[in-house]
């Protein structure tokens, strides 16, 4: 490595940082300050990523099976509902009351909406809905009810073992990407 005063072959003095070894240049390449400022910025942004905007969760439970299986990682988008409310079909990751769960499910019902369980199939004013994603047909009979105006009606895709409710928009905590 060369000293501050000493002089290179072009007549060039070095300046302290530079680096001349080669497990130097390859650890930090040939600018370091470049290279430092590049990582504190890789730094920066994936705190931001990961602490504001995306957040990693693991499924367990066989609720949504087959789409999402469990011991499966996805990433949840926390600001897909910001300009927008969830739309019938997105699946959802939802904060259980009073504790810290976060559930993955599918929404059916909509703000407004009458929702009712009858023979297994889920049906919104009236309607059937058809689900293709859906599998098992076993669901508990449910009254209608009527949904207010910041309520939404999830379940699981698995439904012979999926519980199924209500949440409040305040619950939700984003969409999953994948």
């Amino acid at each position: 490595m060369l000293k501050e005063t000493e002089v290179r072959a072009n007549g060039a003095k070095s300046s302290p940082l530079e680096v001349t070894s080669w497990w130097g240049r390859a650890l930090v390449g040939r600018r370091p300050r470049r290279t430092f400022a590049r990582v504190f910025a890789l730094v920066v942004v994936s705190f931001v990523l990961f602490k504001f905007l995306f957040i990693f969760i693991r499924v367990v439970g066989n609720s949504m099976a087959p789409t999402y299986l469990n011991g499966r990682i996805n990433l949840i988008n926390r600001l897909a509902y910001h300009w927008h409310g969830p739309r019938r079909g997105d699946v959802v990751a939802a904060g259980a009351e009073g504790t810290y769960t976060v559930l993955l499910k599918r929404v059916v019902g909509l703000p407004g909406e009458r929702i009712e369980i009858r023979r297994g199939k889920v049906l919104v004013n009236g309607i059937p809905l058809i689900e293709p994603y859906a599998r098992g047909h076993d669901i508990p009979p449910r009254n209608e009810i009527l949904l207010r105006d910041d309520e939404y009606f999830v379940i699981g895709d698995n439904r012979d073992v999926s519980i199924y409710f209500t949440i409040r928009r305040n619950q939700i905590i984003g969409k999953v990407v994948f």
